[in-house]
């Protein structure tokens, strides 16, 4: 198992921070207590398979930095994962809360296991298992968990049953992300693709830009991508070019993603619809006015950023620049909307699940979508105006904004 990409996001998080950090002249202690993770809980699980023979499976929830609320993330269960990628990821997650403007701070938890080679029943076993050994660091003013990479709504369901049957009483804020049966929030399917075409918009207002029929290449088409791509159709951006993980559609007179998805749905890749095929690699590189990476990260790297013509990039996936990439690119004059901003909006429906769960009050779809996008734009602003004032890269302005709201909030 390659345990250098998880180690390498987890450095290059903190190296990051601790950049920022000193620029904004904080002192050593700040900044290692902006590093350091709170509260690491590793365990084994030990679940019973279908074939009565017990397995033990690998799992942590890192707590980082509790200064602005309770910790909030997701839960992943994937093969590769290691304890310095959720470490990583609970670091980006304080970061992106503080972002959004939300009242929480970062967790983050993970499983080693492939949810593929399970059956339904050992899935729900190894779900179960990990919300009852959690049970005791988690709860709603406390830790809120949420589904991530492989992880569902359903799957979701099956962990707070379990910790409301430890705990004896129910309690719907202390996981999001479930089914809206189960108190899950409306809106909260599409709320990152939406997200992020709310804070693409409100950069195209500042940049003078709206109006004008702009091109959008989207690599990745799942939930996020797919749902970005269908409301930016829809607000009348031209989307030229969609891709899945086996390569891409490209059409300069545009595409319709809700055709493009039935066809994907039909015949399981989206290349083969009406266009020219593109690999995943050409489509980073066409002459579009919006990148949009909304798959894997480091997809843009020192071999590629040359290539890309771009003059906007709004990153949906998770750190799909790589720091080479990144500054090549600034360097050139493209504006990049850092992953910390551009895919919160999933977050921050994540947090109006949250209020909703607490008030045992939930509103209409339309309601949500407007907090959204009320709370989202704000955050976009307050990054916007620092980067303005201080002249620098949209992303290194979201750090600054972030570290400024956890250290104030830091006793």
């Amino acid at each position: 198992m390659d345990n250098a990409p998880g180690k390498k996001m987890l450095e290059s998080a903190q190296a990051l921070i601790r950049k920022t950090a000193e620029k904004m002249k904080l002192d050593e202690e700040t900044i290692k207590r902006l590093i350091e993770p709170e509260f690491a809980h590793e365990f084994a699980l030990t679940v019973k398979m279908d074939n009565g023979k017990k397995k033990v499976f690998k799992g942590w929830r890192i707590q980082h930095n509790s200064a602005l609320g309770p910790y909030k993330g997701g839960i992943r269960f994937h093969p590769e994962t290691i304890r310095e990628e959720v470490q990583a990821l609970a670091t980006l997650m304080s970061i992106k809360c503080a972002v959004a403007g939300l009242p929480y701070g970062g967790g983050k938890g993970g499983i080693v296991v492939d949810p593929k080679k399970l059956s339904k029943t050992e899935l729900e076993r190894l779900s179960r298992a990990f919300a009852a050994r959690i049970a005791h660091v988690i709860g709603e003013d406390v830790d809120v968990p949420a589904p991530d990479v492989n992880t569902t709504p359903e799957i979701m369901s099956w962990m707070i049953d379990e910790y409301q049957k430890i705990k004896g009483f129910k309690s719907p804020a202390t996981f999001t992300g479930k089914p809206v049966s189960m108190g899950g929030s409306l809106g909260r399917t599409e709320a990152t693709g939406r997200g992020g075409l709310f804070v693409l918009q409100a950069l195209l207002e500042k940049l003078a830009k709206e109006g004008q029929t702009l091109t959008v290449a989207v690599q990745g088409f799942g939930n996020v991508g797919y749902f970005f791509a269908k409301l930016a159709h829809e607000a009348g951006f031209k989307v030229v070019a969609v891709s899945d993980s086996r390569g891409g559609v490209y059409n300069k007179d545009g595409l319709d993603p809700v055709a493009v998805m039935a066809f994907k749905r039909k015949k399981g890749v989206v290349s083969g619809y009406s266009g020219k095929k593109v690999s995943n690699e050409e489509l980073l590189t066409l002459p579009v006015d919006i990148l949009v990476p909304a798959a894997l990260e480091n997809v843009v790297n020192e071999k590629n950023a040359a290539k890309v013509k771009a003059r906007i990039i709004l990153e949906m996936a998770n750190g799909p620049l790589t720091e080479e990439a990144y500054l090549a690119l600034s360097k050139k004059g493209v504006t990049i909307v850092p992953d910390v901003l551009a895919n919160s909006g999933g977050v921050t429906v994540s947090y109006l699940e949250w209020v909703q769960g607490k008030a045992g009050y939930w509103w209409s779809e339309e309601e949500v979508n407007a907090k959204l996008k009320e709370m989202i734009v704000r955050a976009f602003t307050a990054i916007w105006d620092k980067s303005k004032e201080k002249k620098m890269p949209l992303k290194q302005a979201a750090f600054e904004v972030a570290i400024e709201r956890i250290t104030s909030a830091m006793v």
